[in-house]
């Protein structure tokens, strides 16, 4: 048993840590221990637990959990990019996430992660011309999730989306690598356009909680987007961007926004008064 676990360790450290730590979790508290044996340690593999996951989530009295996983199944099998976007996505919420202190919470607790995940199904069931199978992922996800993701949106590796609470993503977005954002973020269109009508994020933008992106504008990589704003023109990379409409109010504030998950704009404090002090204006 040491042997194997070391070299699982070696092979696959997410799904080493994942299984390590849901077996911790069984001990600490019995009464989930259905619910662990299920989702994770019944699984020989990252992909096989993840597939019966989003499955479970997602079924309804319209579709099986049986059918739902084999579909899941099925795109794990054809790409391997599906996992490896799903291990960096746990390693994201977990490295920005204050809440998050084990690799299991995402994968059983946090629907944002499981949400970006059967995007990612329906994305994959997409590209393949299976477009109602992909809206029923879609629409699902919705509904279980509230989190609204079209399946034709392009969306990269390393995503966290805190809270997850009314997520709207468009037909024509594209979302890079390493990208956080709060809850009710929307990346929408402006009419009814029917062409390239929704945003690009570039890499490691950080957008926070209520904010609105709209159009087919481009925020460049690394920049921050206040709580609340609302984006209609493009955005330097390396900048920080807040009201509504949005302007640009200094500098990002780090190399890594995203990362980092600082969604104060400067504001160091306040004196007895209760004046702001330091910051922009």
């Amino acid at each position: 048993m040491g042997k194997t676990r070391t070299r699982l360790a070696e092979l696959d450290p997410v799904w080493a840590r994942i299984k390590t730590e849901a077996e911790e979790a069984v001990a600490q508290e019995p009464l989930l221990g259905g619910v662990v044996h299920s989702s994770i340690l019944h699984h020989k593999s990252f992909e096989s637990a993840l597939a019966y996951r989003v499955s479970v989530k997602l079924t309804s009295n319209e579709m099986s959990e049986q059918i739902l996983r084999e579909i899941c199944d099925m795109a794990h099998a054809d790409d391997s990019g599906l996992g490896e976007a799903a291990r960096a996505d746990i390693m994201a919420v977990h490295d920005r996430d204050p809440a998050c202190d084990r690799f299991i919470q995402p994968m059983l607790f946090f629907k944002g992660y499981q949400a970006i995940h059967a995007y990612r199904v329906a994305h994959w069931l997409w590209q393949r011309g299976r477009h109602d199978m992909a809206r029923f992922f879609q629409m699902r996800a919705s509904e279980v999730f509230g989190v609204d993701i079209h399946p034709a949106a392009r969306i990269g590796k390393g995503i966290m989306i805190d809270h997850a609470h009314s997520i709207v993503i468009g037909e024509t977005a594209v979302v890079g690598d390493n990208v956080s954002m709060l809850h009710s973020v929307t990346l929408g269109g402006t009419g009814k356009e029917e062409e390239d009508r929704h945003p690009k994020i570039d890499d490691g933008v950080l957008i926070g909680a209520g904010a609105k992106v709209l159009g087919n504008v481009h925020v460049g990589r690394c920049s921050r987007i206040a709580a609340g704003s609302v984006v209609l023109q493009d955005v330097p990379a390396m900048k920080t961007v807040a009201g509504v409409p949005a302007r640009i109010v200094g500098e990002a504030g780090c190399a890594q926004p995203a990362v980092a998950m600082d969604q104060l704009l400067g504001v160091r404090g306040s004196d007895e008064s209760g004046a702001t002090t330091g910051g922009d204006d």
